[in-house]
């Protein structure tokens, strides 16, 4: 029987073995955010831990870290380190959300459209 509000899932020695008794993902990953998306490169491989193999299918398409860890269901550090080891891998990218202010502001509405826009909803 699990206390309230844990999974079976929680095993510490399940979740020391998933990320090799490391407390702290590497290089890049170690500055990894909960809206950082992550790309998978490669295909699951035989061997590989069913974590790892799950996190590879989620991400073909982009995917923050936060819903890796939801969909997966280990906690977010964890999740920086088993993407640490994919990424010294080769097998996923990661890169930050594209924002408005990053955008070019070529592909950005002009803010006089945009104030055309608010006044025909307000006529609504």
């Amino acid at each position: 029987m699990t206390a309230p509000g844990r999974d079976e899932d929680d095993d510490p020695a399940r979740l020391f073995t998933l990320t090799g008794g490391r407390a702290k993902a590497s290089g890049a990953a170690a500055a990894l955010d909960l809206i950082t998306l992550v790309s998978s490169v490669a295909e699951p491989v035989a061997g590989m831990p069913s974590e790892h193999a799950a996190v590879l299918r989620l991400c073909r398409r982009p995917t923050s870290v936060a819903e890796i860890a939801a969909h997966i269901r280990v906690p977010i550090g964890l999740v920086r380190i088993m993407l640490s080891d994919l990424l010294d891998n080769g097998a996923i990218t990661i890169r930050p959300p594209r924002t408005a202010m990053a955008a070019d502001s070529d592909t950005l509405p002009d803010s006089a459209l945009l104030r055309q826009v608010l006044v025909g909803l307000r006529d609504l």
